[in-house]
């Protein structure tokens, strides 16, 4: 008699006292079948090693999702979906699960036994999130957060009383009423779960975004205006122009690492290491913090002054990935800013001035360049649609064409009372050459924005412009000018 007793309380603390509802219409009540109810225990529906709620990526990142909500929260700016996470960290739409079990348990379910999940060991947003996930339960259970004293747990849940199937640990000890299914063998992790630890150069290349790092040659532009030749100072750019772009992988790194479920569901985006499954979390985070260290390694070999530039620019594009990306125009001028402190750090690396005329160029040229980014983005939009994660709607795009084009031609301008400021006096033996540059600018700032119109840019206009066989041209002529008014 005790040795039974001893059994069934071993049962109750398996299977919780309160069994709630999974929803949905599909399910079955249970009080109302007649077929004998059958019990599994969570981690017999996923693959070995993918029912742990999360691991120290993973972790991390929640931690850091969870700050940017805080942050936005206070700024009043709108929050990003965290639909289908748990409270627990844990994400089902990530998970394995093991088909055999879930089609064993649909067989179950048609022929007319209810089919219940549980767990004592992991909690109930757990459990709830891969019930949901899954439908095919009639109702779900799982630990309560708070332990109920002995004296209220003494009897099982009423449906299950009259007996019921197990899967689940042979180690749980079963009441007399229930008997204990055997498994089939479990299936093991998907191939490409296996293939992803075999991860080719392509992929890192592609977290990395070495493609972006054609950006980072804004870290020359001050060695050029200032016409510093010498083989030092083109040596410490070169190693400025390295450190910017570990930095910026670094950021780009973390940014994926916070947005794998919007990109997802993105038509391009999902294709990234991460969002794709390519690249696990645990080793992109550790991909991430390795550049970072090398990035500001170099930085600090330099000086400290450069090494205090790109510590603000990685802060800055950090702000970016956690909040400021969701505040509409916000956004744009901090892309401005992180292009133009590129420029910034170009000129502390080699220790020349920052010539308040590039600066104020290269903010009204980066600006023009980051609306047209966002106009792209929202013409792709369907009609009534908000740009997600942005605060942009639809009908925006019509003014962010104007600030577009009015932030380019500002910069026209600017370059144009350079030309007649003391300082090209000062570097130019025939500064009135450099006028020949303005309509090639002009026209070239005029044709991004009617490709941007027509719909020839995929995205960034700035990456169009590296591939784009004009803007080389357009560029070399500038530069050729430039060398000639010397």
């Amino acid at each position: 008699m005790g040795r039974g007793h001893r059994k069934t309380a071993r049962m109750r603390a398996s299977v919780p006292e309160r069994v709630e509802q999974g929803g949905g219409d599909a399910l079955r009540d249970p009080l109302r079948s007649k077929g004998r109810p059958l019990v599994v225990d969570v981690d017999e529906v996923m693959v070995r090693g993918s029912s742990v709620p999360a691991d120290i990526a993973s972790d991390l990142i929640r931690r850091l999702r969870a700050f940017a909500a805080a942050i936005t929260a206070s700024l009043g700016a709108q929050a990003r979906s965290t639909h289908g996470v748990a409270r627990s960290g844990f994400d089902p739409s990530r998970a394995q699960f093991d088909p055999d079990a879930v089609r064993f348990l649909l067989q179950v379910l048609g022929e007319g036994r209810p089919v219940y999940l549980c767990s004592e060991t992991h909690p109930e947003p757990f459990v709830s999130a891969v019930a949901e996930h899954l439908g095919v339960f009639t109702a779900w259970a799982a630990a309560p957060e708070r332990r109920l004293p002995p004296a209220q747990r003494e009897e099982l849940p009423p449906v299950l009383r009259q007996g019921f199937d197990y899967i689940g640990s042979a180690a749980v000890a079963l009441p007399d009423s229930a008997s204990r299914l055997a498994r089939s063998a479990r299936s093991e992790p998907s191939a490409p779960a296996r293939v992803s630890m075999r991860v080719g150069m392509r992929s890192w290349l592609k977290l990395f975004r070495v493609h972006q790092y054609a950006k980072n040659a804004l870290v020359l532009v001050p060695l050029l205006t200032a016409h510093k030749f010498a083989l030092g100072s083109a040596a410490t750019s070169l190693l400025a122009v390295i450190a910017f772009s570990l930095c910026a992988s670094g950021a780009y790194i973390l940014n994926d690492l916070l947005d794998v479920e919007a990109d997802r569901a993105h038509p391009t985006k999902r294709n990234r290491p991460i969002a794709s499954g390519a690249i696990p979390a645990s080793r992109a985070v550790g991909a991430m913090a390795l550049a970072l260290v090398a990035a500001f390694a170099i930085a600090m070999s330099i000086s400290i002054e450069f090494g205090g530039v790109l510590l603000g620019y990685f802060a800055l594009t950090t702000s970016y990935s956690f909040w400021l990306k969701r505040i509409a125009t916000v956004d744009v001028v901090v892309l401005a800013t992180l292009y133009t402190v590129r420029v910034i750090g170009g000129a502390v690396a080699i220790s020349v001035p920052m010539s308040e005329w590039l600066l104020a160029f290269s903010l009204f040229i980066f600006m023009s360049l980051a609306l047209v980014k966002r106009y792209i983005e929202l013409a792709g939009q369907p009609d009534g649609a908000v740009l997600a994660a942005r605060g942009y709607q639809v009908e925006d795009k019509s003014m962010i064409a104007i600030l577009a084009a009015a932030s380019g031609f500002n910069a026209v301008v600017i370059f144009t009372l350079y030309i007649s400021s003391d300082t090209v006096r000062a570097l130019y033996s025939h500064p009135q050459l450099l006028w020949v540059g303005c309509p090639i600018l002009m026209y070239w700032i005029g044709r991004v924005m009617l490709f941007a119109q027509r719909g020839l840019i995929d995205d960034d206009p700035v990456i169009f412009a590296l591939r784009d066989r004009v803007s080389w041209v357009a560029l070399g002529a500038i530069g050729a000018i430039m060398l000639a008014a010397i």
